[in-house]
């Protein structure tokens, strides 16, 4: 019995490490993580419906945004169960990579 606990203890720590390096991978290219907004805002945020543009945006409001989203402080169909997918630095990763496009 003790070797199962200490090895689901080994496992258990094992894929939090692996959870840490991934959240890294994703901060470090945060295309990745923008492929995800791809689907309903455009390929790299270059939105061709009604919603939102993300590359014309600046990185402060994409932020305010995806706060006000993931709070409930700003009404959605979707992106308020999107954005609370995402903690503070993910969202910081993300306005930076959209805001950038618009300095260009």
């Amino acid at each position: 019995m003790k070797k199962v606990g200490v090895c689901l203890a080994a496992a258990l720590g094992l894929s939090v490490m692996a959870a840490s390096a991934n959240a890294g991978e994703l901060l470090a290219k945060p295309e990745l993580l923008a492929s995800n907004c791809f689907n309903c805002h455009g390929y790299n945020g270059a939105s061709a419906g009604v919603i939102d543009e993300l590359d014309s945006l600046p990185a402060r409001r994409i932020t305010k945004k995806m706060n006000d989203f993931k709070t409930g402080k700003k009404p959605s169909t979707i992106m308020g169960r999107i954005a609370k997918g995402y903690n503070d630095a993910e969202i910081a990763a993300l306005a930076a990579y959209f805001g950038a496009m618009g300095s260009k």
